[in-house]
């Protein structure tokens, strides 16, 4: 006789996100930094293009990490005082994240101004590459052990804030990133906490996406 998968978990299905979202981190930072090393090298990059991608990308990323500090990280504190130490060795992580992101704003808005700012975001993209790659490696085993035992009621809770609370610029780019050049794991939990308008849009904001990956030069 058959038996019947028991259901995913909320916690489960919450860290499925996470991984979507931790991808569309990497290879955002990956979109950057090759649009910055193209445009150094004397490339054809679209400058507004780069600046509007890498303003999107700051602001992405900062709020990942403002979710996590203030939404996530005082409901894992309370449930495993046994975790604190690793969580805020995460958080002093954010926090050197978060200043290399203000440098490279500061590379953008450079580059808005006319300076030929393309070697100092260069730098700044490369370290951001370096940090965040090896932040997320870290977080992601301690947040994949807790979240399953963390209570549904708690993950329904903490969603329902960082969706009302998520940023609503670069639809393209997060579907885009979320496809290419493979769909990310956690995609279909991840697409679900769009709004139905959004969905509706993929293949057209699919197709926007394309014409910024060509207009940074990839």
């Amino acid at each position: 006789m058959a038996t019947r998968s028991s259901p995913e978990s909320q916690g489960s299905r919450m860290y499925n996100e996470l991984i979507a979202v931790h991808t569309i981190m990497r290879r955002g930072s990956g979109l950057i930094t090759n649009a910055y090393d193209a445009r150094a090298a004397g490339k054809p990059v679209d400058a507004k293009t780069l600046i509007s991608t890498s303003r999107w990308f700051v602001g992405f990323v900062h709020h990942h990490h403002q979710s996590e500090d203030e939404l996530f990280w005082p409901v894992l504190r309370r449930l495993f005082p046994q975790a604190v130490a690793s969580l805020d060795a995460l958080t002093a992580e954010h926090e050197v994240l978060d200043e290399e992101l203000d440098k490279l704003a500061a590379a953008v808005d450079a580059l808005r101004a006319g300076a030929r700012a393309a070697d100092a975001g260069l730098r700044s993209a490369e370290r951001i590459e370096e940090v965040l790659l090896k932040h997320l490696d870290a977080e992601e085993p301690v947040l994949q052990e807790l979240f399953q035992q963390v209570p549904d009621d708690d993950i329904i809770r903490l969603r329902k804030a960082i969706v009302d609370g998520a940023p609503k610029t670069g639809p393209h780019l997060v579907f885009g990133l979320m496809v290419d050049p493979e769909r990310v794991p956690g995609y279909a939990d991840m697409s679900a906490n769009f709004p139905g308008v959004v969905r509706l849009l993929r293949r057209p904001l699919l197709r926007r996406y394309d014409k910024v990956k060509l207009a940074l030069g990839q």
